[in-house]
């Protein structure tokens, strides 16, 4: 019986061994050690080749780094916000004062090529004799953030003149309602004639003294402007709070002397004594307002960092550089000279 009808026997296995040795025998000649070895086959049971499996390591690290970097990240700190927010305002406030200081430039550039600037105020007409006075223009002179302020007090002023009209108008009807009342003494004469004179020379008193200081402070930052604007408003909102009680003979109708046409006359007097305690009203609401002004353009001021040692340096300046004030300091000085030059030689002699 041959080897094929034995199923136990050992040919098999050896046919396996006979192969193996027949492929792995190389001459010891040709073997390199650094050459790449090919990858032998696993025998098994029953010569059967088993595959290389190969085991991969877990990387615990790699996924933890990638469970960090999915995370979403910590919020800021408020005070890295607020920090943040502060330097983007200061930003902005700088953008836009550059962008102030370019386009008054360019105006200013602009009028220079064109022309001088044309006097516009007051608004008169062509036909007109009398010329405007002064120039006065809130987006090219004044920076933006007082542009509002400086307006609000143009408003005032114009405001007070009209006041001042409606004060003249007031006391005409008083001095006629009073006229009336032959048994009545009092002085309406007197506060009509008033009435148009502080109508003549308050308006433009006002405009000269309290309100065109302030526009040049504004526009110049000036501190002896300003302190001109604070004393001589101080005394408008003095004169306000006057005109408010209606002193009879003092030119303005008011509280006192329309309380009085009211107890005599019949239902005309006692009309115009109501339009004159609505004068008078008036001129205690224009007062109300000329404070509150008053302390806003104060807290103004003080953030500028202005104060009166500065006022007093900008006047002393202001008067030495005038031209005037110079020609009559060097006569006054030559004129010292030569009597003190004549002294010297009459007692020479």
């Amino acid at each position: 019986m041959t080897d094929f009808d034995n199923p136990f026997s050992d040919s098999v296995a050896d046919l396996s061994v006979r192969q193996a040795s027949s492929v792995n025998k190389r001459p010891v000649d040709d073997f390199n050690p650094f050459a790449v070895q090919p990858a032998e086959p696993s025998v098994g049971s029953g010569g059967a080749t088993l595959p290389s499996t190969s085991i991969t390591a877990p990387q615990p690290l790699a996924s933890a780094s990638r469970e960090e970097h999915s995370s979403p990240p910590p919020p800021p700190p408020p005070s890295y916000l607020k920090a943040t927010e502060e330097l983007q305002r200061r930003q902005d406030e700088l953008e836009r004062r550059a962008e102030e200081l370019q386009r008054r430039e360019e105006q200013i550039q602009r009028n220079a090529l064109h022309c001088e600037r044309l006097n516009n105020f007051p608004p008169l007409p062509n036909w007109c004799p009398v010329k405007p006075c002064f120039y006065q223009d809130f987006s090219v002179d004044i920076p933006t953030e007082f542009q509002s302020i400086v307006r609000l007090l143009y408003y005032l002023w114009t405001a007070y003149a009209a006041l001042l009209f409606l004060n003249v108008i007031g006391s005409l009807m008083y001095f006629i309602a009073s006229s009336q009342l032959p048994s009545t003494s009092n002085r309406s004469g007197m506060t009509f004639g008033l009435s148009l004179l502080f109508l003549i020379l308050f308006t433009p008193c006002s405009f000269v003294c309290w309100y065109r200081p302030i526009y040049k402070a504004f526009k110049s930052d000036s501190s002896f402007n300003f302190f001109l604007f604070f004393f001589v408003f101080f005394v408008q909102f003095c004169v306000c709070i006057v005109q408010f009680f209606g002193i009879d003979g003092c030119g303005t109708v008011g509280l006192i002397n329309s309380l009085a046409m009211m107890t005599v006359g019949g239902v005309g007097t006692k009309a115009t004594a109501g339009v004159m305690m609505i004068i008078g009203f008036l001129f205690g609401f224009a007062a109300l307002l000329d404070i509150v002004m008053l302390i806003r353009v104060h807290r103004i001021y003080r953030s500028t960092g202005a104060s009166f040692a500065k006022a007093q340096a900008e006047f002393a300046h202001g008067m030495m550089s005038n031209r005037t004030v110079q020609e009559t300091a060097g006569n006054a000085t030559s004129a010292a000279a030569r009597n003190a030059v004549s002294q010297s030689m009459s007692g020479g002699r």
